[in-house]
């Protein structure tokens, strides 16, 4: 994903004398073994650990002057399946925090018709639903229309020891429910690179003919020195209702160090109308169930919560680099899910363009978190029950196009 980065603002920071499409890929399968689910340890062949697997096709036309056009279409696919979408392991299985104390039959609704089957990637099967936009380059700058990354995304992945690859991702401990929007449909991005300083100004409309909601402004500034890079990102999100939803602000900075790269990062998470929330709200209102139950549905999927991130890259040559890293997120809601997760990542190039890589990853859930560790193509979904910890192994291949 941080390659997506750089080529964007290298695109927007010079002016090329050529026109080109170019069809590129990459595709990532590992064998990863997961411990604490309710079923036990899974072995299985998961497609996207430490990258989702994708294909596309991106062109830029030189019209002179300083302009440029250019476009990306980028769509997922699972080598595991050579589907377009994916569940979790632990399928619909809710945290035992959202659905303790309710009625059977409200739990069960949760689980088996409102919520459980949403959890997943691509489940609609989108067909680029990687990225899909067309923009312009100017002498002021670019303008992107489409579906794209976000400015919050963009600073935690630049700033994300794995560059949100793999278990050991920060991304991980602030995945169910998620804690960052990643990309945005329906969006008009501003960005602009001055020499180490590139920065970038999205708004997402709404669909159909209520643009005021379901709307998204994000905001970001790195300065990307080499030796030392800092940046801030911000989302902000309304929901279908028009309420402030999910609001994520991002710190972070890195320094590079003969053949060390040590990075902290820090996100503020701020969630205090759930984003799906009048969806769910109407889908449970026709199932009868009681206002006062579904407002505490509401409640308990509220987020306030902050994540913290340090970790550190030892390049070794021709011998590859690892990566160990530790994440931490401190809920602050009463339902204290307290998520930290470490471990060490180990990367062999075979070539420029593909490598092999093995990933250690502990998760150790305190109090009321559940989380199971995943893959930057997909969910780990929970564990067992709340506090129990998990351990992720994968051992796996990459190669790009």
């Amino acid at each position: 994903m941080k390659k997506t980065f750089i080529a964007t603002a290298a695109t927007l920071a010079c002016a090329g004398a050529w026109s080109q499409v170019t069809l590129y890929g990459l595709a990532d399968v590992s064998i990863t073994h997961v411990s604490g689910y309710a079923q036990g340890s899974v072995t299985s062949l998961s497609s996207g650990h430490m990258e989702g697997s994708r294909w596309g096709i991106k062109g830029e036309e030189d019209m002179g002057g300083g302009y440029k056009a250019l476009f990306t279409l980028e769509s997922r696919v699972e080598l595991d399946t050579g589907g377009l979408g994916n569940r979790p392991t632990s399928g619909n299985q809710l945290p035992d925090r959202l659905t303790a104390g309710l009625p059977p039959a409200v739990a069960a609704a949760l689980t088996n018709v409102a919520i459980g089957p949403t959890l997943g990637v691509n489940l609609n099967n989108t067909a680029f639903d990687r990225q899909a936009w067309v923009g312009l380059v100017t002498p002021v700058g670019g303008f992107l229309m489409g579906r794209q990354y976000t400015p919050a995304f963009e600073t935690f992945a630049t700033f994300d020891s794995m560059n949100t690859q793999s278990a050991l991702s920060a991304a991980q401990v602030a995945s169910i429910p998620a804690g960052l929007d990643i990309r945005y449909n329906n969006t008009l991005q501003y960005r602009i690179v001055q020499g180490p300083w590139n920065a970038a100004l999205m708004y997402g409309f709404g669909e159909g003919n209520r643009s005021a909601n379901n709307r998204l402004l994000g905001i970001n500034t790195l300065y990307k020195g080499g030796a030392f890079n800092v940046g801030v990102g911000l989302n902000s999100k309304k929901n279908s209702a028009g309420q402030q939803a999910l609001k994520t602000t991002v710190l972070g900075a890195s320094t590079a160090r003969g053949d060390w790269i040590v990075s902290g990062m820090f996100a503020r998470i701020q969630e205090p109308n759930p984003s799906a929330g009048p969806e769910l709200s109407a889908g449970l209102t026709l199932a009868g169930v009681p206002a006062p139950l579904i407002s505490t549905v509401l409640d308990r999927l509220k987020q306030d919560a902050n994540l913290i991130h340090v970790g550190a890259r030892y390049n070794m040559g021709s011998a590859g680099h690892v990566t160990v890293a530790y994440n931490q997120l401190n809920d602050k809601r009463a339902s204290n899910a307290d998520i930290s997760s470490y471990g060490v990542a180990y990367t062999y190039p075979l070539s420029k363009r593909t490598n092999l890589n093995a990933v250690l990853t502990r998760f150790n859930n305190s109090a009321n978190a559940q989380a199971a560790p995943g893959g930057n193509g997909y969910l780990g979904g929970v564990t067992a029950t709340a506090g129990r910890d998990a351990t992720s192994l994968a051992l796996g291949i990459r190669h790009s196009f």
